[in-house]
């Protein structure tokens, strides 16, 4: 019987053993991802959804004052001309800024992918991104005091009746009187990333209140250049954060991530990881 017993437990020991090797190989087996902790902090943490809740919640308290003052304007480069007595409207980016793509990024990570426009297409016809906190309630308040939505987003424009449909899902408003949702490529003047021509149509009949974003590029055309470029246009922008531009934190993809690399995507992963490295700046360490 003793030799049953410990027969038995030497076969659990080495069962046990076999399984912890089984899953060290697994861990050891996961390829190094770059988005790995951003997709994890979006779609996890209680700091993305506090962040981003905040930044709504802040925007409500502005909205009345942008309304009453007529001088108002969150678009100075496209609002041209006597805008005083125009409509009010706002400017939402979509992805990561109105909707959560992180599903989208999960799978990018956990399946050794990158993103690709033959995967991202049928991703959002699949209508499953998710509301960003805070943005639903904050856009519904605002158009029900009488403000234009826009959605202006650089998915392009065979994606922007999947785009309707996972808006129309939550209740988000997209007015159908006019194009609420401007995408890349729909109209010939549209076919850059850069949205200062979408925002100069926005303006053209409306004075823009706000402009959300989680990308620079949804404020500024300029998002492409050095970090040290950015960093210049960034703080020659100073008024205008938190009062009239609002961004929502995405440390999953975006400009900020390839400004280290030249923006320069054809490079291989080594060598932009490479460049990144050399971008960051290090403590000296402990001397001795």
């Amino acid at each position: 019987m003793k030799t049953i017993i410990r027969r038995t437990l030497q076969g659990w020991a080495v069962g046990a053993m076999s399984l912890g090797f089984a899953a060290s190989v697994q861990a050891a087996d996961l390829a190094e991802n770059d988005g790995m902790n951003g997709t994890l902090w979006l779609q996890t943490s209680v700091e993305f959804k506090a962040n981003a809740l905040s930044t709504y919640r802040l925007a409500g308290l502005q909205l009345d004052a942008a309304l009453a003052d007529k001088s108002w304007t969150a678009v100075p480069g496209e609002q041209m001309g006597d805008y005083k007595a125009k409509p009010p409207a706002i400017i939402l980016d979509v992805d990561e800024t109105v909707l959560d793509n992180s599903v989208y990024q999960a799978w990018v990570v956990t399946q050794y992918k990158y993103y690709s426009g033959k995967t991202w297409g049928p991703f959002v016809n699949d209508v499953l991104s998710r509301p960003i906190p805070g943005s639903l309630d904050f856009i519904k308040m605002a158009h029900g005091k009488g403000v234009k939505i826009f959605y202006v987003t650089n998915r392009k424009a065979p994606l922007e009746d999947g785009t309707r449909k996972n808006l129309a899902k939550f209740g988000y408003p997209v007015d159908t009187s006019e194009d609420m949702v401007l995408t890349r490529g729909e109209k010939d003047e549209w076919k850059s990333s850069k949205k200062s021509p979408r925002r100069k149509h926005v303006a053209a009949n409306y004075r823009v209140l706000m402009v959300f974003g989680d990308n620079f590029g949804d404020f500024v055309d300029g998002y492409k250049g050095s970090i040290a470029e950015r960093q210049a246009l960034y703080e020659k922008n100073d008024a205008m954060w938190g009062s009239k531009w609002y961004m929502i934190a995405n440390p999953s993809y975006g400009s900020w991530e390839s400004a280290a690399f030249g923006h320069n995507w054809r490079k291989p992963g080594a060598e932009r990881r490479q460049m990144k490295h050399q971008a960051l700046e290090a403590w000296a360490g402990v001397k001795k």
